[in-house]
Order: structure tokens, then C-alpha cells, then sequence
């Protein structure tokens, strides 16, 4: 299967869209939102109701989103994704020129996965964590005391924190009983501190990840729980777990009680359902609970598989987001979780979005003329409403969002009050801020006034299992592939983290200089050095 690169702006869909967007459907006219049109613009898959009558489209738009998918081949590239082609590149250029497998982790469910050789890869590894997990739960895994682990701390920055900590919170309804997960990202040290003085050491569980075993932040931080372990007379080695690659200087059985393995080919920001985040997720939560989250990302790729973007749930999120950022030129999407156990999820999307399609680089090394990946930023409702909702109204910038939703809570602990439950309050919270930003209130008072025709979407599913966080993470890691491809950018590549490590190193040598009284040779890191001094830090 050939991998298909075309630049966005020269397919005969953008300049239809660019005319279209001359005057795109008023969400304000009378009868606008009608029963018809609400019953109508609803896309399913894997449990999921997308609910898009809010935004700014029509028939004539859907039909030209529609020609954009098929002119890029969206789906045809999703599809080379998945089968293993090499995705992660810039033609003639250096890159890392890898192949994009994440999706492997979770083809397990298949009956004829599409990357063989990567699939059996995760089974392998998957093995692996279910007999560590069953030898926990049996206690044939315990402390120095014959006790069993009841904490574990998983040391991880990054793709290695934000994905899996999202998951763990969205799912710590169904915490495995007389456990708790606990993380350490930050290379402050007070993050550290703040949850060493929470746990006891002799029942806790360390779990470090890092792909390559040289993250800095998180070797730091290693180091510094292994300094509490030995200061408590406990071996670091019988209480740490590596997640990370094969042959990496973490992978290592002297100094780990396990070694579980990650591959080039799954990126940090797309690594939450592999070893990364599978780990922590199966002590935390139980490994068939973290079974289940592998079915509904699995059933969502699927659903990414088809052609017809009113039946492609995620490539249709990803068209609406490109209508919206591209030719209606608004430049940022606000993702609204009704869902406290959501707290950390917009957090993992500000990650997996704006690293990946954060660009000014074709795959073919030129300077695109037109928009790449949106500023993507969130908070759950209705906290959110109390804060930023009023510039989302009646500000000067007009922020798209997509709002997420439970019929049901998870805990099912709710009661009746001014005859409407808690949870009934919540989702009619949601729907309204949906209609209220699409119709807005005409009035006299300028004060009052609202202009509408603020686009948003609203999914929906009927509670935060792990089935649906599953499929709620899969989605938006679609949606992001999606439109890396029709963008024509390498959405696998992170070049621009790189430049500030370089930085931060040569600064921690100065700094090591300081220490050790060597005479300071300025001439090779000026500005670094006066930066230094300004700030007061070269005295400390």
C-alpha cells in the first residue's frame, strides 16, 4: 500500500471550501436548529453519538469535506498507518524515518490483525504484565516483610505521564481494591517530595518509563526515589519496575524487579495503550480492566477504517476541525469534558494534538501556505463555566468546542434534588451551553447580546467505562492522525522538544561550573551565561 502525500491547498475541495466559507450556515436563523436537522447530523461509532448540528455546515459543505477526505486519502493513509508503512519522515531530509504502530496495541482484538509482526509484539509484552499482575494478586509478589504492594508511583514525563495519568483518573471508579497509583512527573523536586511523604515505602511499587532510558527529568526523579528507598534501608531493585525500550541502559534485571518493553514504532504521545501506560493501569485497576480499555480503542480504529465520513466518526471530528480552522480561520478548539473524572484528559490532548500537528514543515521539507494544527486547551464542566465560558460567548475570538458527555455517572451515587437528579444537571448544563453558543440572544442591551454562530459538537455515550475511555482516546488519536494527513505534516515527529533539551543541558553544565569553581568560559554560551546572571542564579 503506497503512502499518499498530497498538499492540502492544491486539491480541488480547499478552494470549493474557501468559497463556501464566504457564508457558511447561520446557526441564528429562525428555526436553524430544527428537530430535522438535531435528528440528522449524528454520527455513531463504538458507543459514541457525535452530535454535530451545531456547527457551522450543510449539505453542500459535508458533500466537499467529504471530496477533501477522498482527495488526500485520508483513509488510505490511515490504513498504510496501520499496516506498518513508514509514516515518520521527511522525505529528503534526516528524520526518524519510522514506522507508526500504536494501534498494533490494541489489533490484539482482531481476528486478522494488519501488522502481524507488531501485534505479536503486544501480546508478548501483555503476557508478560498478566502473569506479573496475577503473581501480585496471588501473592506470589511481595515486600521484604511477606506483605503485599497497595501503591505503586509511576515516574514518567510527557507521553509517558499525561496519557496514562489521564486514563488512571478517568477510571479510578474501578480502582482495584487496596490499591492506589500515584505520579511523578515534574523535575521539581517538591513533586516528588509531595507524594513521597504520602506513601509507605515498604508496600510501594516504582514504575519508571522512558523509551530511550536517558530522559532527564525522569532519571532525575528516578534518583531521587531511589534515594528514599536506600535512606529507608530498602533495595530500590525489589521495588522498581522499567517500562522501557529493549537494550535501553533501563533495561536492565540488576537494578528492576520487571522489565516490560516499548518500541520505536509507538510514539510517547500515542503510547498510553502500550506498555507505557498498561503497567500502571493493570496494578492500579486490574488487567482485565485494562482489557476492556483495549476493546473500545480497538472497535474505534476499526470505525476509523471507513470510507464515508458520515460513518467515520473519527475523520468527520477531524473534517469539522478543519472547516473550522482552516476556512472558517478560527484558530483554536476548546475540548469541554461534563465529566470530573475527566479532569486530566484536555491535558493529554493539548500533548497529543499540538506535538503532533504543531508544524511549519511539509513531509516533503517546505513551508506550508496555509494553517496547520489548532491551540488546543480544555477544563471540565460546569467548572468551566465559571471561568472561561464567559469570553466563549461574548468575546472577541470565537473558540469551536467539543463537549463530552455521560448519560449516566459512573458512580451512580446521586440523589433527587429540586426534582432533577445531580447528574441530569450536568448533562442539561452541557446541552445548553451547546444551543446557547449556536443561537445566541439578540437584545437591545449590548450587554445582553449575544452573536451566536459560535460552532461547537457534543459527544455522547452512556458512562465513562473503560470500554468508552477506550474508545474516547482512540478517537481523538484518529482524529489528530487524520488531520496530520490531510495537512500533509508528520504528525509522529516532536523536533521542536528537542531544541529547548539542548538548551536546558548546556545550562546545567554552567551551573555544574559554578559548582565546582571552574573558571567560566563565557565565550561559548554568551547569552546562556548572562541569562544566568540576570536572573541571580549563578550565586546560589
Amino acid at each position: 500500500m503506497a503512502v499518499i502525500s498530497k498538499s492540502f491547498d492544491t486539491l480541488s475541495a480547499f478552494g470549493k471550501l474557501k468559497s463556501l466559507a464566504a457564508s457558511p450556515f447561520d446557526l441564528t436563523a429562525p428555526g436553524a436548529i430544527s428537530s430535522e436537522r438535531l435528528g440528522k447530523y449524528v454520527c455513531k461509532a463504538a458507543g459514541y453519538d457525535l452530535l454535530y448540528s451545531a456547527q457551522r455546515i450543510d449539505e453542500v459543505v459535508l458533500a466537499e469535506l467529504q471530496n477533501l477526505a477522498d482527495e488526500s486519502e485520508a483513509v488510505s493513509n490511515f490504513l498504510a498507518m496501520k499496516k506498518g508503512d513508514i509514516l515518520n519522515r521527511i522525505e529528503g531530509y534526516e528524520s526518524e524515518n519510522r514506522r507508526v504502530l500504536h494501534t498494533a496495541c490494541r489489533d490484539i482484538f482482531s481476528q486478522e490483525p494488519i501488522n502481524i509482526d507488531a501485534t505479536v509484539q503486544a501480546k508478548a509484552q501483555l503476557n508478560n504484565l498478566n502473569a506479573f499482575v496475577s503473581d501480585l494478586d496471588n501473592g506470589r509478589i511481595v515486600n521484604s516483610n511477606n506483605e503485599s504492594f497497595t501503591d505503586m508511583i509511576h515516574i514518567g514525563i510527557g507521553g509517558s505521564d499525561l496519557g496514562p495519568r489521564a486514563l488512571y483518573l478517568a477510571l479510578e471508579a474501578y480502582r482495584h481494591p487496596g490499591r492506589k497509583v500515584h505520579f511523578i512527573s515534574n523535575v521539581d523536586p517538591d513533586d516528588a517530595s509531595a507524594i513521597l511523604k504520602n506513601v509507605d515505602l515498604t508496600r510501594t511499587l516504582v514504575n519508571v518509563v522512558s523509551k530511550s532510558g536517558t530522559t532527564l527529568e525522569t532519571l532525575t526523579n528516578e534518583r531521587l526515589v531511589r534515594a528514599a528507598f536506600e535512606k529507608a534501608g530498602l533495595a530500590p531493585e525489589k521495588h522498581f519496575i522499567a517500562v522501557t525500550g529493549q537494550g535501553s541502559p533501563m533495561d536492565d534485571p540488576q537494578k528492576y524487579l520487571r522489565s516490560f518493553h516499548m518500541y520505536d514504532y509507538i510514539g510517547g504521545r500515542y503510547s498510553a495503550t502500550s506498555m507505557v501506560g498498561a503497567v500502571m493501569l493493570s496494578f492500579g485497576l486490574g488487567f482485565n480492566v485494562f482489557e476492556e480499555l483495549l476493546k473500545g480503542a480497538n472497535d474505534m480504529d476499526i470505525a476509523a477504517e471507513e470510507k464515508d465520513i458520515r460513518k467515520n466518526l473519527p475523520l468527520l471530528l477531524a473534517l469539522i476541525g478543519i472547516w473550522n480552522h482552516n476556512f472558517l480561520g478560527h484558530e483554536t478548539v476548546a475540548v469541554l469534558p461534563y465529566s470530573q473524572a475527566l479532569l486530566r484528559f484536555p491535558a493529554h490532548l493539548q500533548q497529543c494534538d499540538m506535538e503532533s500537528n504543531g508544524k511549519s514543515v511539509t513531509k516533503q521539507g517546505q513551508k506550508p501556505s496555509y494553517n496547520t494544527g489548532p491551540i488546543v486547551w480544555g477544563e471540565p464542566g460546569t467548572n468551566g463555566q465559571h471561568a472561561f465560558y464567559q469570553l466563549i460567548h461574548q468575546g472577541t475570538t470565537v473558540v469551536p468546542a467539543e463537549f463530552i458527555g455521560f448519560r449516566q455517572s459512573q458512580h451512580e451515587d446521586d440523589i433527587l434534588i429540586n426534582g432533577t437528579t445531580s447528574q441530569e444537571k450536568l448533562v442539561a448544563n452541557m446541552l445548553a451551553q451547546s444551543l446557547a453558543l449556536a443561537a445566541g440572544q439578540k437584545s437591545d442591551n449590548p450587554n445582553k447580546y449575544f452573536s451566536g454562530n459560535r460552532p461547537s459538537s457534543i459527544l455522547l455515550t452512556d458512562r465513562l467505562t473503560p470500554y468508552a475511555m477506550g474508545a474516547l482516546l482512540t478517537l481523538y488519536e484518529a482524529k489528530i492522525v487524520f488531520q496530520g494527513f490531510i495537512w500533509n505534516i508528520n504528525s509522529f515527529d516532536q523536533e521542536g522538544v528537542q531544541l529547548g533539551k539542548i538548551l536546558a543541558n548546556r545550562i546545567l553544565g554552567h551551573f555544574g561550573d559554578v559548582r565546582e569553581k571552574k573558571p567560566a568560559d563565557e565565550t561559548d554560551d554568551p547569552a546562556g551565561w548572562a541569562l544566568l546572571r540576570t536572573a541571580g542564579l549563578l550565586d546560589l
